[in-house]
């Protein structure tokens, strides 16, 4: 009797954990459990505050996980931890992830949590109203390669000359570079965080998302894992903490404020007004446009065409993988039949 308790304990929490409207989960959490190590893409942010909600709130503890969130020395570290085996999952980029498989990487996306870019084209220079105003000017971009190719994208969209425009590489110090005047406009900073906080401070950004600019839209926040561990008794637990972080995501959406604290722990340098505001900000965005999607849902065809962007950028230099880069197979609710396996 107390054995079927337990049972019946377990899949009620998991049954929870799929709530609002998704399929049910009916996977549980076998009784033990289970270690998972989770390596950021960066300093803790609001981009992962569903994360921290679903710590705080005991939903990885009810699905038999013991998450731990660790934070890279290096921002290009994460993939290759997890590639290497020294981190269950991490926190990436699309890109940085079709790039990682261009040169053989075994990774896959399991999950989106930001679904759309948050990645800009932003400028405070008087009178700058778009791409055409570009033209004799300079851009600061953070040095990564597929930002010098949006930018090529967004100028030739425009019409302006690409050897028109002068690109200085400002490292992660996109805002100062535009408040300095360093630069005419930046290229790399995020709506949800940069923005929110120049708007803050009284300033009045022009903010051009790129989807907007001519740039294919994709996921800017994913979670990866190796395509190897998707096919053992690592599934059961992905399925388990992706039930538990959707969970948290959707905790937010009752109490915006939920995940504020837990964020501001986690980093006690975090600007506690700047974060409530970006949280608020960035909220739509953790979930799919179509309702009847779970959480982390991730469109195929929005990828195929995000990729055939990048090949034809030249930013992948290898013949398309037999293996998708991404599933939805362990979200809530999708891929049932096989949970079995875990």
């Amino acid at each position: 009797m107390k054995r079927l308790l337990q049972v019946a304990a377990a899949l009620a929490a998991l049954i929870a954990l799929a709530g609002c409207g998704e399929k049910q989960d009916t996977i549980t959490s076998g009784g033990a459990t289970r270690s998972l190590t989770l390596m950021l893409d960066y300093l803790p942010n609001p981009d992962h505050v569903g994360l921290y909600e679903a710590l705080a709130d005991g939903a990885f503890a009810s699905a038999g996980l013991d998450v731990k969130v660790q934070t890279p020395s290096d921002p290009a570290a994460p993939l290759k931890l997890v590639e290497a085996g020294k981190a269950d999952l991490a926190i990436s980029y699309e890109p940085e992830l079709l790039i990682a498989r261009d040169k053989g990487a075994q990774l896959v996306s399991v999950g989106a949590i930001a679904q759309v870019p948050l990645t800009t084209l932003m400028s405070l220079k008087r009178g700058f109203s778009g791409p055409r105003d570009l033209r004799g000017g300079r851009v600061g971009t953070a040095g990564i390669p597929y930002q010098s190719a949006y930018l090529q994208t967004i100028l030739q969209r425009a019409g302006v000359p690409v050897d028109s425009v002068k690109e200085t590489n400002v490292g992660f110090n996109l805002e100062p570079a535009l408040i300095s005047k360093r630069a005419d406009a930046a290229l790399g900073a995020f709506w949800n965080v940069e923005g929110v906080n120049l708007e803050r401070r009284g300033a009045k950004p022009l903010i051009l998302r790129m989807e907007k600019l001519g740039v294919p839209t994709y996921d800017e926040l994913i979670l990866v894992a190796r395509r190897q561990d998707l096919d053992t008794a690592g599934a059961s637990r992905l399925r388990r903490f992706l039930a538990a972080t959707a969970q948290g995501a959707r905790m937010l959406r009752t109490d915006v404020n939920a995940g504020l604290d837990p964020l501001l722990k986690a980093d006690k340098t975090l600007d506690k007004g700047l974060q409530d505001a970006s949280i608020k900000a960035t909220l739509p965005v953790f979930f799919p446009e179509d309702k009847e999607k779970p959480w982390g849902w991730q469109e195929p065809v929005e990828w195929a065409n995000y990729e055939r962007w990048m090949r034809s950028s030249g930013l992948l230099k290898q013949p398309p993988s037999e293996t998708p880069p991404l599933t939805n197979e362990f979200l809530p609710g999708e891929g049932l039949a096989a949970s079995s396996r875990g």
